[in-house]
């Protein structure tokens, strides 16, 4: 394992599944380690945050560790001072770092001068910790995670870009409904395809992308920083709502996800966020176990 986890890639099939078999655990109540025990987790954000920061600073103390947390106010990354020096200060101040900023470069840079773990808590590039609570709450409500057929319907995101990661380790069926303008990275989506463990499909024609689905999935159609985009991405993804409609082109026990914050009644209707097949607010709670997972088995490994 990793020193760190700044995407799903950096971790193998059996550490994943080891990870969320110890998140299961870990909601249980079975286990109650304290690897924080008498230390402080630093909890860099760069950007507003509701589920990531209050996951991790209860997930943190739930580990006996105390969060601070860091605006860009404190620390400019790159700017005030470099990243390396950052870096290599606060590791020795902390347990553990963990980051929510824009750039995935500055993770990387963080990561690389950092002599504690670092965990990517977003950027614009991967969402990894969405997606092992994702996964998991598949796993509850389904009963598997292997070769689940998942539509991602909407922007090529980084939240897709962490589903591609995942694909790359756990056999699926990813397929991404998206129009021409809003594809993700090229290079993230041949990753995936390179390791031949998952079928990946894009496409624009939203009933084809649904189409049997076990897993329906969405997000904003402009993310954070993208704001002034909303306009151009309603245009281009507007036939991609996931509505009623479109969920009925699923298999009847499918399941709908949201990372949140939802725009409702842009990517997904009131009816379908509101809807028996809506596990929306079990992701978010297995936000907390499925980090605290992440948490566990980074320091685990350095003990």
């Amino acid at each position: 394992m990793t020193k760190d986890f700044l995407t799903i890639a950096d971790w193998n099939e059996q550490e994943i599944r080891e990870t969320l078999g110890l998140a299961a655990q870990l909601k249980s109540g079975k286990l109650a380690p304290h690897p924080l025990e008498g230390k402080t987790a630093a909890m860099i954000f760069h950007k507003p945050s509701l589920r990531t920061r209050i996951s991790f600073e209860t997930g943190i103390a739930q580990l006996g560790g105390q969060g601070m947390f860091i605006t860009d106010a404190e620390i400019k990354l790159g700017e005030r001072e470099s990243i390396a020096d950052v870096a290599r200060v606060l590791s020795r101040y902390v347990g553990l770092i963990t980051i929510r900023t824009f750039s995935h470069d500055h993770v990387v840079e963080l990561a690389k001068y950092a002599s504690v773990p670092v965990i990517n808590a977003l950027t614009d590039k991967f969402h990894p910790c969405q997606v092992i609570a994702d996964i998991m709450t598949a796993q509850e409500h389904l009963g598997r995670i292997d070769d689940l057929a998942v539509a991602f319907m909407g922007d090529g995101n980084n939240v897709f870009h962490s589903w591609c990661n995942l694909a790359a380790r756990i056999p699926m069926d990813l397929r991404l409904g998206t129009s021409p303008e809003t594809m993700p990275d090229p290079e993230v989506v041949q990753f995936a395809r390179s390791t031949g463990k998952s079928k990946i499909t894009i496409t624009h024609d939203p009933v084809e992308a649904v189409t049997g689905a076990d897993v329906i999935y969405t997000d904003v159609w402009a993310s954070m920083g993208q704001k002034e985009l909303a306009g151009q991405r309603q245009k281009a993804l507007s036939k991609f709502q996931v509505n009623s409609d479109l969920v009925s082109r699923a298999k009847p026990s499918a399941i709908v996800m949201h990372c949140l914050p939802a725009e409702r009644g842009r990517e997904i209707t009131d009816e379908v966020m509101e809807s028996l097949q809506s596990v929306v607010f079990d992701e978010a709670e297995n936000r907390l176990h499925g980090q605290k997972a992440i948490m566990v088995q980074l320091l685990k490994h350095r003990s």
